[in-house]
């Protein structure tokens, strides 16, 4: 009996050591701060932790709110492939998360090839010296992660990354066809800067200064910056207008749900950023063109960059709330049916948890669940996969563990229609 009792406790070991791994986190700002300090919440899957980037201080900062001896720390230049691959040897992750910038998404998937590592990301390759970004240049990876018999989970934040997984489970559970999807972002809440942005001022400018973009029969079609905008009902916040913008997850949605015949991103501002974003535009601050100032070439909109506050310094005095949500139309039994799936996101609690703003508690919760997933052997496949490709339910389940709650109600009618 005490024999068998041994082998049970021994099995049960061996079990729980399996579904357990080593993530490496490259990058030190707000998103990876929040991913780290939910790790911690998690030592059942996470054996050993490493956060690296450019500013081992920073990463020193991160390791001290966690105070875990399984968290390390360590200086890397990522776009480096060399220096990044000596890392990843010398640490023997079983994951490596891209949490920095989407400059550095090709690098490190190098990288991860070189070493023999899956990836994961939160944002779709984009080049520093062109604003356009899309998702080709990171399949095309496909048959070398697939010979190599490697995970690269693509955009696995919230948008993207939650709003995917949110129409994969629609697709699964209530329809037989999606025809509309409507994705919406706001974020209701006040820092008390005058202009300030809520992840990287450069990649956040580039974004919403670039045409807009959206999908519909089967042509994408491009609009002027911010000039399609509506009012739009969000839940617990209210109704606020909300601006028509080119989004990556669009271009991974209508490829992988082919029936989808029009697919929109929908974001909120308020008007005084827009004033003061269309003051920076007019006097130049917002190009990535280089200017010679002074015999020095300088990029006008990374010296911006270094005048804003920093994103991951906002949290402290950061209230109200965010919504991010998807509403679908489609059939289901031949019958029309309508769908919203959406999460709450208050920047207090965020702050209380992780000392940082809703914006970067709602991006990093879903990469460190994203490496739940695959450590534990549910997301993981040879290949390059954006993340509704893999089964949401074992997602959904275990997202609200680590603070994000979702909700979801069957046909209604969509506030993108009120």
């Amino acid at each position: 009996m005490v024999l068998k009792l041994l082998v049970i406790i021994n099995f049960c070991k061996f079990v729980e050591k399996i579904n357990m791994g080593r993530a490496m986190i490259i990058g030190a700002g707000g998103v990876a701060t929040v991913a780290a300090c939910k790790m911690a919440e998690a030592p059942e899957v996470f054996e050993e932790v490493l956060i690296a980037s450019r500013t081992k201080e920073k990463c020193d900062n991160i390791i001290k709110k966690i105070n875990k001896p399984n968290f390390h720390s360590a200086q890397v230049d990522a776009m480096k492939i060399d220096e990044l691959s000596s890392l990843i040897k010398e640490f023997k992750p079983d994951l490596v998360l891209n949490l920095a910038l989407p400059y550095q998404d090709l690098a490190i998937m190098d990288a991860c090839l070189k070493t023999g590592v899956s990836y994961l990301d939160t944002a779709n390759y984009e080049s520093p010296d062109n604003p356009h970004f899309e998702y080709k240049y990171q399949w095309a990876y496909q048959d070398k992660f697939k010979s190599a018999g490697l995970t690269a989970i693509l955009g696995c934040g919230f948008d993207p990354g939650v709003s995917q997984i949110f129409t994969a489970y629609a697709a699964k559970h209530y329809f037989d066809e999606i025809h509309f999807l409507d994705i919406v972002d706001c974020n209701a809440g006040d820092h008390g800067k005058y202009f300030a942005t809520n992840f990287n001022p450069e990649i956040n400018i580039r974004e919403i200064t670039a045409k807009g973009k959206y999908y519909e029969n089967g042509k994408w079609i491009e609009t002027e910056p911010l000039t399609i905008h509506r009012p739009i009902e969000y839940p617990e916040i209210g109704e606020k207008e909300s601006y028509l913008l080119h989004h990556e997850e669009l271009e991974s949605l209508v490829k992988n749900f082919p029936s989808i015949k029009r697919a929109r991103f929908w974001m909120t501002f308020s008007q005084r950023y827009l004033t003061a974003l269309e003051v920076l535009q007019e006097v130049g601050m917002t190009s990535i063109e280089p200017i010679n100032y002074e015999g020095k070439e300088i990029v006008p909109l990374q010296f911006l960059k270094a005048l804003l506050p920093d994103p991951s310094s906002l949290g402290q005095n950061y209230k109200g709330k965010a919504c991010i949500g998807v509403q679908l139309k489609g059939l289901h039994q031949n019958k029309e049916r309508t769908y919203f799936i959406w999460s709450i996101f208050d920047h207090e609690k965020a702050y209380k948890e992780t000392g940082t703003q809703a914006v970067a508690y709602s991006t990093g919760i879903p990469a460190m669940v994203g490496a739940i997933m695959y450590l534990k052997g549910l997301w993981k496949k040879p290949g390059v996969y954006n993340v509704e490709e893999f089964d949401p339910d074992p997602f959904l389940e275990t997202m609200p563990k680590f603070g994000i709650d979702w909700h979801e109600a069957i046909d209604i009618v969509l506030p993108i229609d009120k």
